[in-house]
């Protein structure tokens, strides 16, 4: 009867043992399945992760390990592939160029879902400090567009002593919620409609549902005169499949409006941004046609206090990088030989 029993103890075990084998077996296919693989540009270098802060960031790096280090910074609805023909023009000149994907894009996730997704300017240009620390940048030359030249910008002002040089399309773009609360002319507005239907549940639902007719569109709407094809969108597009893609877009953007609040722990961060702080690290702004009147940028050249020029481009829409990147690479490049 022992024997028996030995036998059969023997015999569940086992059986138990290859259960759960198998569940794990089938756990990690199922997680290996739903996983996205995200194709990156070999002009951008090589694909890496790092955790950072509250993330773990994907970014690409080229360059020699010892040339000057150089931060892009993409935008909304845009990625790392704004910077395709920037990178090698930089790498060529010996900069060591690193090109991370912002919150919610990409392959740049949470390390905990307990984190609150939170788009607010603090976060992001804390995001990026973040990053600086974990690779052990000690200074950088920072450069972007929208999104990417409000974090550029807002590291400036915060943590001028960890940037040599800064690049921002459109200029000076920090966040002033209480100024976001005046109304702009008619004309003006219309140009703001995304903001005001991601502020309903209705553009939060369209937007999950439509995610990529909806990027794709602004990018017309942004670069009328750029004729880009399916494959460039598209290498870009997959950057929106991102589990916190509409969560952080959407709070950025009713974020800007008040309609959502930021967090406690960047209450300091923002009220000194609130008070519209100067720039005083080396600068070059970029007008483009997207910017209409303020091309010029005369109306926030005096926030720029430093060694500074102002560069226009006509014909060119807002993803200047893409659409014009030896200009904005030369940028890059003459902002720390500014006199």
């Amino acid at each position: 009867m022992k024997t028996i029993l030995k036998i059969t103890n023997s015999i569940l075990a086992k059986t138990f043992l290859i259960a759960i084998l198998f569940m794990g077996a089938t756990l990690a296919q199922a997680q290996t399945s739903t996983q996205k693989t995200i194709e990156v540009s070999s002009s951008l270098g090589t694909l890496k992760q790092i955790n950072a802060g509250l993330l773990n960031v994907g970014y690409t790096e080229a360059g020699p390990a010892n040339g000057t280090p150089v931060i892009l910074l993409h935008g909304w609805p845009y990625d790392i592939h704004s910077y395709n023909e920037v990178v090698p023009i930089l790498v060529a000149k010996g900069y060591h160029v690193f090109t991370p994907y912002l919150r919610g894009f990409g392959t740049t996730t949470f390390l905990s879902k307990e984190t609150f997704r939170n788009g607010q300017q603090a976060a992001l240009a804390s995001d990026i400090i973040a990053f600086m620390d974990a690779l052990k940048i000690d200074k950088a030359v920072i450069g972007g567009f929208d999104w990417g030249a409000r974090t550029a910008v807002v590291v400036s002002a915060l943590w001028p002593e960890r940037v040599k040089g800064l690049v921002s399309v459109s200029g000076y773009l920090v966040v002033n919620l209480e100024a976001n609360l005046k109304p702009l002319p008619p004309t003006a507005e219309l140009g703001w409609w995304y903001q005001y239907y991601f502020a309903t549940e209705r553009g939060k639902q369209g937007y999950t549902q439509n995610t990529y007719d909806f990027n794709k569109l602004i990018w017309k709407i942004a670069s009328p005169l750029w004729n880009f094809d399916k494959a460039t969108y598209d290498q870009t597009a997959q950057s929106f499949d991102n589990p916190d893609h509409v969560a952080i877009v959407i709070h950025n953007y009713r974020w800007r409006q008040s309609l959502e609040v930021g967090e406690s722990k960047y209450d300091a961060l923002e009220k000194r941004l609130s008070a519209k702080p100067e720039i005083k690290v080396p600068t070059i702004t970029i007008g483009s046609d997207f910017d209409g009147a303020f091309a010029d940028g005369k109306a926030y050249a005096n926030k720029f206090t430093g060694k500074y020029e102002h560069r226009i481009l006509k014909g060119i829409g807002h993803n200047v990088p893409q659409e014009d990147p030896k200009v904005f690479a030369q940028a890059i490049i003459d902002v720390t030989q500014l006199r």
